[in-house]
């Protein structure tokens, strides 16, 4: 796992930050700096220290979509091209965050577009700042939503309001965006470090298997028929009862006394 200027990294009582910095380009992201936080979510998964994650951001910006001036030169563009990009980029990131097998919260400190969006709205838990806006700025550029979006909006959102939103591209405030579900709670620009530093520790001192079985099966369900949603949910919890925390969560239940997580 490494560290860039741009991309900030540390890892404290068991919760690594990810923190976007290049204020100056309102965190656009380059292909390198993708590529980066795509590493450091799948060293976080591996990592049996690190028992959860948050995503935020410096400056006014979470995250203003692509910056594509950093993406790989191929030469002469063919069919194809423009697809295999949007896979190996947008939509890799997108799913590094939804397959990391820790919980990851994203503190929104302002405005997220684009790719920038789903990249919050990929996370398993969103905090926003009241300063915080939520764009999906494709249409007016007069592209087609990527990076998941068309996947992730009708999932939060349902299907008309994913459509109102990628039609018109209206910036959407995070009360708005908390009212219709895609953020969890929406805080005084002041509190979201602070307010993200609470969630974070309380899902550091969980049972951080549960919780990344738990992850897997509701990122499953909408995909899932009830039977094969119930199989998943059996064998998960087959899986589950395995770990130390499980077994400290029982014992802790039968002796009356609070549970003592190692995240084993």
């Amino acid at each position: 796992m490494t560290e860039s200027e741009t991309i900030r990294c540390e890892t404290t009582d068991h919760v690594t930050w990810i923190t976007l910095n290049r204020p100056e380009a309102m965190n656009a992201l380059t292909w390198d700096q993708r590529n980066e936080i795509i590493g450091i979510l799948e060293h976080a998964s591996a990592d049996p220290d690190v028992r959860a994650v948050v995503l935020t951001a410096t400056g006014r910006g979470f995250c203003a979509g692509a910056d594509l001036r950093g993406a790989p030169d191929t030469g002469p563009r063919v069919p194809g091209d423009v697809a295999r990009t949007i896979r190996r980029g947008a939509q890799r990131l997108t799913a590094a965050v939804l397959d990391c097998e820790k919980p990851v919260i994203a503190a929104v400190n302002g405005t997220a577009a684009g790719i920038g969006a789903h990249l919050a709205l990929a996370c398993d838990l969103v905090i926003a700042a009241e300063s915080a806006r939520f764009i999906e700025v494709f249409v007016r550029r007069g592209l087609v939503p990527d990076g998941g979006g068309a996947y992730l909006l009708p999932r939060l959102v349902g299907p008309q309001r994913a459509k109102e939103l990628m039609f018109f591209g209206d910036a959407l405030s995070a009360r708005d965006a908390e009212r219709l579900g895609l953020v969890n709670r929406t805080v005084p620009d002041e509190d979201l470090r602070k307010t993200a530093e609470e969630w974070a520790t309380r899902l550091a001192n969980g049972p951080t298997r549960a919780i990344a079985l738990t992850k897997q099966l509701v990122n499953a369900s909408l995909e899932s028929d009830r039977a094969t949603a119930f199989a998943a949910e059996a064998a998960a919890q087959e899986i589950n009862m395995t770990t130390r925390d499980a077994q400290e969560g029982v014992a802790s239940f039968r002796e009356r006394r609070d549970a003592s997580y190692e995240g084993r």
